[in-house]
């Protein structure tokens, strides 16, 4: 990502905080803020992901809402510190939700998936004739 598209989300963001601090009292005010945070959002996510990438998000978004938000979450962080360089591809999203799974199987917390049945050995089946 270079110095220009960086500019270019700054400014954008810029224009829009401004925006709002001028119409801060129309009515529907929450329902428009979070409009123009998923516009904004938007906006970043198409600067920084290849066509190929964000549409494999888009596949994650339908199967798993929540995983998307954190990977999305995620790309805007690395795209505000500067530590991308070039657009994401989809080989690269597919290396972070790859970082992102192990990251959550050691422990990083988020349910996981791994589910551990434990199963009693001395179980006794006598209460059942108590009810004949």
């Amino acid at each position: 990502m270079s110095d220009a598209d960086l500019e270019e989300i700054r400014k954008g963001r810029l224009a829009q905080l401004q925006q709002q601090q001028q119409g801060g009292g129309s009515s529907g005010g929450g329902e428009d803020k979070k409009q123009q945070e998923a516009e904004a959002r938007n906006s970043i996510l198409s600067q920084i992901l290849t066509p190929e990438a964000a549409d494999r998000l888009g596949r994650i978004r339908l199967v798993k809402e929540s995983r998307a938000t954190d990977v999305e979450n995620r790309l805007i962080m690395l795209a505000r510190s500067q530590q991308l360089r070039s657009k994401v591809t989809e080989d690269q999203l597919k290396e972070l939700l790859g970082a992102m799974a192990e990251n959550e199987e050691k422990g990083g917390g988020g349910g996981g998936g791994r589910i551990v049945v434990n199963r009693r050995t001395d179980w006794d089946d006598d209460d059942d004739l108590l009810d004949l």
